[in-house]
């Protein structure tokens, strides 16, 4: 990975380049016409392995890792894990997937709900709570929508869960940029066009403009790293 900006910069390490996480950091991958889902509805096809070592890298940095439950129902997201490289780094093992859901619409069965080594957590309703499995945590913020604000609070203060990363999808991402929840937006431009192929925006709905400042911009096998910081 090479540094552009700030200070040009060759052989950069990741895990430094990003070691100075917010309280919550936003890191998404999208193309370069704006999708953030290849043709197959997923991110796989994006970024390739330099996005995949970024990826890992936020991962291993962050005390817990918001994913909201549009992303869990694909049936593809599976427990966190680390590579012994980056579990050495972090001391410890991985952090955990923190599902934000309203209508609890999920897949109990899956691995992410039974093979966790860090335990997943669920966010959801007061009203929905009951129906999370009693083997997992569940943080209950808000009557009929999840109190994103209050919840994320509750996985600080009740959980000990400081810095956060959100990987979206585009609704929770919208949600926690609208509440003024995000500190910095990670994201990751893909040397690829789409077209009509598939075309998901990287927010959904946001009805407001937010400034944005650069922080830090690197490139890694024709990918583009940009780190903005949002204006509050």
């Amino acid at each position: 990975m090479r540094r552009l900006l700030p200070e040009p910069a060759a052989d950069v390490d990741p895990y430094e380049a990003y070691g100075d996480p917010p309280r919550l950091r936003l890191g998404m991958v999208m193309s370069a016409d704006g999708s953030v889902t290849d043709a197959e509805g997923w991110t796989d096809g994006l970024g390739g392995a330099a996005d995949f070592r970024v990826f890992r890298t936020l991962r291993a940095l962050a005390g817990a890792i918001l994913v909201g439950a549009g992303t869990v129902r694909t049936g593809r997201l599976g427990p966190a894990r680390l590579r012994g490289d980056l579990r050495a780094r972090r001391g410890g093992p991985p952090a955990p997937i923190v599902v934000v859901s309203r209508s609890l619409d999920l897949d109990w069965t899956l691995p992410l709900f039974h093979e966790a080594e860090t335990p997943t957590v669920v966010v959801t309703t007061r009203n929905a709570r009951a129906g999370v499995p009693g083997h997992l945590r569940v943080v209950a913020e808000g009557g009929d929508d999840v109190d994103l604000p209050a919840a994320v609070r509750a996985l600080r203060e009740d959980l000990g869960y400081e810095r956060l990363l959100c990987e979206g999808g585009p609704s929770l991402a919208t949600a926690l940029i609208r509440a003024s929840l995000v500190d910095e937006l990670c994201l990751n431009i893909a040397p690829t066009l789409l077209g009509s192929a598939r075309h998901t925006r990287l927010l959904e709905g946001l009805d407001a403009e937010v400034p944005l400042d650069p922080a830090a911009l690197y490139l890694d096998e024709g990918v583009l790293f940009l780190r903005y910081r949002l204006r509050k």
